[in-house]
This record gives C-alpha cells, sequence and structure tokens, in this order.
C-alpha cells in the first residue's frame, strides 16, 4: 500500500532560459525527480519561475515543455496535489495549466497549514524590497491594460522578445551572493511578518537562486530552495521535519521545530 505522507517544495528551473547548457536535459532531469517522489509525495509546491518566460494567449502557449507538462498531468490524475506558483518569470497564467494538467495555481502568498506546522509560502518577488524600480516593473508587468495590449502582438515577435529581455537581465546582474540577515529582503519580509502573525514556523520562498535554511525566532525559519540551473535543490517536510536537499544528494539536515 502507497503511502503518501511527504511534502515537496522547489522553484526556479527557469526551463527554456539560455543558462541551461541543455534545457530538455534539466527539464528531463526535472521529471525523473518527480518520479522519484510520487510514490510518497502528498503535495508538490512549485514555488515560481519553473519556466523562464510564459504567455497564455487564448488559443496559443509556448511551444516546448511536454515532457514536464505530461508528468504533472500524469501526477495529478494519479491523486497527487500539485501547486503551481507565479513567478516574476511566468507571471502572466490563466487556466491552462490548471485545466490541462490539474494545477493548483497561486497568483499571490499562500499560508497553509501542514503536519501542526504554519507555512507562508511564496515565490518571493517583490516581498521586502523597496527599489522604485523593480515596484515601477512589476506594475508594468501586473498591468491588465498592457498585458491586454501584450496579447495583441504576434508571438512570432513577443516571445524572442521576452527571451531576449530575461536573458540580457540575468546577464547583466547573476545571481547575487546570499547578502546577510540584514540586507537579504526576503528574511527581512518574513521578521516584519513574523510580527503580525507569530505563528508562522516555515517562510518558502524562491527567487533568489541561494540555498538558505535561517532561524528567526525560537519556531520560525526562512528556507530559500535554491534553483534547477546549478544547484538542483528542494525541500521536503516528512510532517516532522523539513530539510534542504540536492537531487541524489541530501546537503542540509536540520533537527524539527518545537510541536506547537
Amino acid at each position: 500500500m502507497i503511502v503518501r505522507n511527504k511534502v515537496y517544495f522547489l522553484a526556479d528551473a527557469h526551463l527554456g532560459s539560455k543558462s541551461h547548457a541543455d534545457s530538455i536535459e534539466t527539464e528531463r532531469k526535472l521529471c525523473r525527480w518527480l518520479d522519484s517522489v510520487r510514490d510518497d509525495a502528498a503535495v508538490i509546491f512549485l514555488m515560481g519561475d519553473i519556466f523562464d518566460y510564459w504567455y497564455e494567449y487564448r488559443y496559443v502557449v509556448p511551444k516546448g515543455f511536454t515532457r514536464l507538462l505530461g508528468k504533472l498531468g500524469e501526477m495529478t490524475d494519479a491523486g497527487i496535489e500539485i501547486h503551481f506558483f507565479a513567478g516574476n518569470h511566468d507571471l502572466w497564467l490563466s487556466d491552462y495549466l490548471s485545466r490541462e494538467c490539474g494545477l493548483i495555481l497561486h497568483l499571490e502568498p499562500y499560508i497553509t497549514e501542514m503536519g501542526g506546522r504554519k507555512f507562508f509560502l511564496a515565490h518571493g518577488d517583490g516581498l521586502g524590497d523597496d527599489s522604485r524600480s523593480f515596484h515601477f516593473l512589476r506594475k508594468v508587468f501586473h498591468s491588465k491594460f498592457l498585458r491586454k495590449c501584450f496579447s495583441a502582438i504576434h508571438p512570432r515577435w513577443t516571445i524572442p522578445l521576452a527571451h531576449a529581455w530575461s536573458n540580457s537581465s540575468r546577464d547583466s546582474r547573476g545571481v547575487v551572493p546570499y547578502m546577510g540577515e540584514e540586507r537579504e529582503h526576503l528574511v527581512r519580509f518574513a521578521r516584519e511578518k513574523l510580527v503580525e502573525m507569530p505563528d508562522i514556523n516555515y517562510f518558502i520562498f524562491g527567487h533568489r537562486h541561494v540555498l538558505l535554511d535561517l532561524p528567526i525566532a525560537a519556531r520560525s525559519r526562512v528556507i530559500i530552495l535554491g534553483d534547477w540551473i546549478t544547484l538542483f535543490s528542494y525541500a521536503e517536510f516528512d510532517g516532522e521535519d523539513l530539510q534542504l536537499k540536492q537531487y541524489k544528494n541530501p546537503i542540509l539536515r536540520y533537527r524539527p521545530l518545537p510541536t506547537r
């Protein structure tokens, strides 16, 4: 008898990005990981930027990703609950992934309780970041009017433009290493949110492409999930203990939080 009692979290695969030596091989690897957890996974949270670019026209979705989309549909058909968070690269979601693949979509942070622990889940873009330029771009990309204008342009122009924008942005900035507790926007955000919601045990984010498991209170931790470009990392929660791991290589283990 199959017992599905684990929860998995993964972010920032950026499938389709030139950051991958071979994006299709990364997609295959991600599918192998999904196969490796399917027998004990009760819930899987895909926490943003799984695709480097995603835009749903009314009758068109981006070319590719058939291995992953088929695998996700296969797993939800088998009764595994899979949540998909919009990141800053795949934010333009409609209903395709929910209808065709059975995914539960999240456009905003999500708070849930599992195993007697409370989780605050979000991709992480925009949280705790007071940069005017960032918030201007975020407002532009989230504008319904500008999205409608964008959809009026043929995909042969919009998709290459979006990939060029993404790649040039990554080339110019790269991945910023961990900056320390006082400078990391997501850590600062979690500390502030904890004042408002002191019962949150785990703040789990993607976005930053770094691995972090940081205690910020006696029963609260900030988890940043790394990525699937160089780290191939994820988090696993078994109802007692949350671990950060790399695919086929456990890397970090922490004692379980005290039961509330």
